[in-house]
């Protein structure tokens, strides 16, 4: 039994014969977790020959009359979801990035029994040690620089850091892309504001910076670092 087929038998212990009434000329579930399916296989990026890298996160956007429906079933639909994901990426030998997260949103654009999924590959990252960062406001503020990642703001401070895969590195990405010493990332403090600098320790996958792969760079305020699939800003404080 394939994992689309588990999650269609699954879900029909959770909607009744009455509720599932409601659904003929909407989005059905099933039409959701087959293109969440869909989505992963197209979306696969080789790693090498027996490993391929999938998106973990995944918004799926609907109408607003389906998505007051789906929203009925509550945690039950998401969670099943999840799991027939899972399932179906075990089974064809593909890799997440991080926790896997499904998000149903409603959009004015899409009338009832269409839909949508957008996806991207969110990492997860920690300090070397596997905690995650919690830098307050007033670090944040007297940072010479931050590193914006998956939203979050990481002050940055001379010398600097390594970014990498393993625990010893400072800022620790769980990525299969990302090497176990990748890139260090240096920090000079001057007169003129800090001088921050992007270099590669012999990465397999390289070290993008603003679409181009380089060996070393200096960064500008507002460059995009990309390391495996995994992207930084670096944003100097108190620049513009």
């Amino acid at each position: 039994m394939s994992a689309l087929q588990r999650f269609e038998s699954k879900l029909e212990e959770v909607i009744s014969t009455v509720f599932a009434r409601t659904f003929r000329s909407a989005v059905q579930p099933v039409e959701i977790a087959a293109a969440l399916n869909r989505e992963v296989d197209n979306s696969a990026q080789i790693l090498s020959r027996d490993r391929r890298l999938v998106p973990n996160d995944f918004h799926v956007e609907l109408s607003p009359s389906d998505h007051e429906r789906l929203s009925q079933l509550g945690p039950q639909l998401i969670y099943e979801l999840v799991e027939m994901l899972q399932d179906h990426v075990t089974q064809q030998s593909y890799v997440f990035t991080g926790p896997v997260h499904i998000t149903l949103e409603p959009t004015d654009d899409l009338t009832t029994g269409r839909f949508r999924v957008r996806s991207r590959s969110v990492s997860t990252v920690t300090q070397g040690d596997g905690e995650p960062f919690r830098p307050s406001d007033t670090q944040v503020r007297r940072a010479s620089a931050v590193l914006v990642v998956n939203g979050e703001e990481l002050p940055l401070s001379a010398p600097g850091i390594v970014v990498g895969r393993s625990s010893d590195a400072d800022l620790r990405i769980d990525d299969p892309g990302v090497s176990r010493r990748h890139v260090e990332i240096r920090v000079v403090d001057t007169p003129a504001g800090p001088k921050v600098s992007v270099h590669d320790l012999g990465s397999t996958n390289g070290v993008i910076v603003n679409g181009k792969r380089v060996e070393q760079a200096t960064l500008a305020d507002g460059a995009v670092l990309r390391v495996g699939n995994t992207t930084m800003t670096l944003r100097h404080q108190g620049a513009g």
